[in-house]
């Protein structure tokens, strides 16, 4: 986030910067952390990383890469069952189009 920018604000400038779709926030899908994954870096510094997912709308824009994207594209919920993908990013996506309660883990 940048300062005097809410989340949902940096959500939606993250997407287009990263993929170039404009998108608006819908709502939270959840906060995800892992306490074994841990980063260290080169000054010392340590922090455990953790990340909050939110659903969103597409309003439009043309997809493009960036230095945070290898590939962009959009799919509909029902065409995401076989693309390959990291597990944690699947549970994300379960937890997304489930429906269910803010996940908190």
């Amino acid at each position: 986030m940048r300062i005097g920018e809410s989340i949902a604000e940096a959500v939606v400038r993250e997407v287009r910067e990263e993929t170039g779709y404009e998108v608006e926030v819908t709502g939270l899908t959840g906060t995800y952390t892992n306490p074994k994954h841990v980063m260290a870096y080169e000054d010392g510094e340590v922090r455990q990383q953790f990340s909050i997912a939110f659903t969103a709308r597409l309003l439009g824009g043309e997809p493009r890469t960036s230095s945070e994207s290898k590939r962009v594209e959009w799919f509909h919920p029902e065409d995401t069952h076989d693309l390959p993908m990291h597990p944690s990013m699947r549970m994300r996506l379960a937890h997304a189009l489930s429906g269910g309660p803010v996940y908190i883990g």
